[in-house]
């Protein structure tokens, strides 16, 4: 067979896998609970492997499970939304394709959003079906799944980042009243907060799908790299190298004088990021499943360590605090 036609057999093949698995979902979304109604990425809301995900995630998973072919050499940016992640896209394949794009005065991120460089697998095995085997390795990809959501066949490398929960609930607030389409009203934060604490957030329980992360990093440090967005954001250039050890591409010494690290570090920063004619102005076509559509400006707001003081009330943060340390309690994990 040659390669057009293999191409060509191989979209076929998870075109049908595409159409079973949405036969296969609806069939059972009668048996999951729905959740709150978030109308974000998709209208509606399901547990599902004690995670609360929107419909399209759910497809996007099982998809996975049943037609995704992981490599070792497959990289995997994980978080909870709203936690550092687009800030995470963009040092990752800064690091991994820095050979390939060494002068950072004409980077292929001063003129596109981390995220069309690290797709979502869940949405991207959906959206677009069959080239996800013709990547090149290291494949770079991204994901809001749970760690346990993943098959146990997934043999590569995966580099999480999680944020303080008081600030990640802020941040999601903003984020779903950008989303939300025009014709429902914003959501409050106290409704927010709410859903928030009691683990009916998007992809939550928050604290569940954090730990779970935190476990695997300890149980398999060479597979699972844990990182706090508070860290990264206070020593940018000991995580940029720590990165990239743990994605076998340390830094060589003539790299280090070349002061490739704070390049990066620079050229992957919030305050340059967001300020991009491409961040600020760009809008993106409406994905398949989703109700509105993505401006990249949706990424992007303060990148604050810390917010959460000018929005939670004291009996907020004394919930959410109270929910962290007895979540974390013996886990060696904290936020302090």
């Amino acid at each position: 067979m040659d390669t057009s036609s293999k191409a060509t057999s191989d979209v076929t093949s998870i075109d049908e896998g595409y159409r079973k698995t949405e036969e296969k979902l609806e069939e059972m979304l009668g048996t999951l609970n729905e959740g709150y109604k978030w109308v974000v990425i998709s209208p509606r809301c399901f547990q599902y492997k004690g995670f609360w995900l929107p419909e399209i995630y759910i497809k996007g998973s099982m998809m996975i499970d049943d037609h995704f072919k992981p490599r070792p050499s497959d990289i995997i940016v994980a978080s909870n939304p709203k936690c550092g992640t687009t800030w995470l896209k963009a040092l990752t394949f800064a690091i991994v394709n820095r050979n390939s794009y060494f002068d950072f005065q004409n980077h292929p991120l001063l003129t596109s959003n981390p995220h069309d460089f690290v797709p979502f697998l869940e949405l991207f095995i959906l959206q677009e079906a069959g080239s996800i085997e013709s990547l090149p390795s290291p494949r770079l990809l991204s994901a809001h799944l749970a760690f346990s959501s993943f098959p146990t066949s997934m043999r590569c490398r995966f580099v999480y980042i999680c944020r303080d929960p008081k600030d990640a609930l802020v941040s999601m607030w903003y984020y779903v009243n950008k989303l939300r389409p025009e014709h429902l009203p914003p959501l409050s934060l106290e409704v927010t907060f709410d859903l928030f604490s009691k683990g009916l957030s998007l992809f939550g329980p928050f604290w569940d799908h954090v730990l779970g992360y935190w476990k695997a990093s300890l149980e398999s440090p060479n597979k699972v790299l844990f990182l706090k967005y508070e860290d990264m954001k206070r020593e940018p250039s000991v995580y940029v190298r720590k990165l990239a050890e743990f994605l076998d591409l340390p830094f060589s010494a003539e790299e280090e004088d070349e002061g490739i690290v704070d390049k990066i570090v620079k050229l992957c920063s919030f305050e340059n990021l967001s300020n991009l004619d491409v961040n600020k102005n760009n809008v993106k076509e409406k994905k398949r499943g989703f109700p509105a559509p993505l401006r990249n400006s949706d990424f992007f707001r303060k990148g604050l360590v810390g917010d959460w003081f000018n929005h939670l009330t004291p009996e907020m943060v004394k919930v959410l605090d109270q929910i962290t340390e007895e979540k974390f309690r013996g886990t060696g994990l904290n936020f302090n």
